[in-house]
């Protein structure tokens, strides 16, 4: 039977192995060393009496007994967030800074009104902005250096982090008016953007872009896309479509923040879109600031552009 001077952060270090599936990656998810995290388990073990892990396996994988602990574990460090949430709420208002990562078009079309919204309701909250592309918002929020973020769920995101997904966005064809495109109805197959030199949102190189939602869906049509540019920002996309250098595709958010004078914006084909939510990291204890910040990004209107998801994709 565990002591109860059990120390909770042997819990984190074995959930962190749980959920990155080795000892090497729970240890940069829950920011200790590999040996740190090594000691914390086995000393769970020594103290629950029995193996946790199947150390033999590739990935590690949970014992009988691991599986049982870790259930409890989970429980434990819920039930010292919610007494936290408790107490915050008898501590009075929530106040402090909160760093918020986002993306460029949910700081053009989302975050202006979110900022107005809580400046009225919470006003001893102070939001710090930090503008990144997804990947660069992901090692942001793992180092610590953004307390919650906006970010399209795709490329896939990180094990130690959480979620709620908030809205979705159509992907949009972005043409000049002579282009051939022009021709087709709406919505344009995939197969006939993919006739042309494509300019997209998310990075060159085919180590990290065929993660982005342009690329994903292309394949999903069987299109491997060479896209002759990458941007993160909107209005540098557009540009580069007026100048004739390549069609672009982008979610309808970001061409919604563009001036788009000069090209056509024209919905891809149905179905193809992404999916946006706010994330925090579970190994971080969110402040009642950022916890307030959170619950006014999930409950606040959509932004233009954007659609509600259907009950499946929450």
């Amino acid at each position: 039977m565990l002591r109860p001077e059990v120390r909770l952060e042997w819990f984190v270090s074995f959930l962190g192995v749980i959920d990155t599936g080795s000892f090497s990656a729970a240890a940069e998810a829950v920011h200790r060393s590999q040996p740190r995290v090594s000691t914390h388990v086995a000393a769970l073990e020594r103290e629950a009496g029995v193996p946790l892990f199947d150390r033999s396996k590739r990935p590690v994988e949970l014992t009988e007994a691991g599986t049982v602990l870790a259930e409890h574990a989970r429980s434990i460090l819920g039930a010292l967030n919610s007494a936290e949430e408790a107490m915050a709420g008898r501590r009075g208002a929530a106040r402090g800074v909160v760093t918020l990562g986002s993306y460029p078009s949910a700081s053009a079309a989302f975050i202006p009104a979110l900022l107005d919204r809580l400046a009225r309701t919470s006003p001893d909250i102070k939001v710090a902005l930090l503008e990144r592309s997804t990947l660069e918002l992901d090692t942001a929020l793992h180092h610590g250096e953004i307390d919650v973020c906006l970010r399209p769920m795709a490329p896939p995101i990180g094990p130690s982090a959480r979620s709620r997904p908030l809205w979705r966005e159509p992907l949009c064809v972005v043409h000049t008016p002579e282009h051939p495109l022009a021709g087709l109805p709406d919505p344009l197959p995939v197969a006939s953007v993919a006739e042309y030199p494509l300019i997209t949102i998310g990075r060159l190189g085919s180590g990290e872009a065929p993660g982005f939602e342009t690329y994903k869906v292309f394949r999903a049509h069987g299109f491997e896309v060479e896209a002759v540019q990458a941007t993160n920002q909107p209005q540098t996309l557009v540009s580069l479509v007026r100048h004739h250098l390549g069609v672009g595709v982008t979610n309808k958010l970001a061409v919604f923040t563009a001036d788009t004078s000069g090209v056509r914006v024209r919905r891809l084909a149905e179905g193809c879109g992404r999916r946006v939510a706010v994330l925090w990291d579970s190994n971080r204890p969110l402040k009642p600031a950022a916890r307030t910040l959170l619950r006014e990004i999930c409950e606040a209107p959509l932004p233009p552009g954007a659609e509600q998801l259907v009950e499946a994709e929450q």
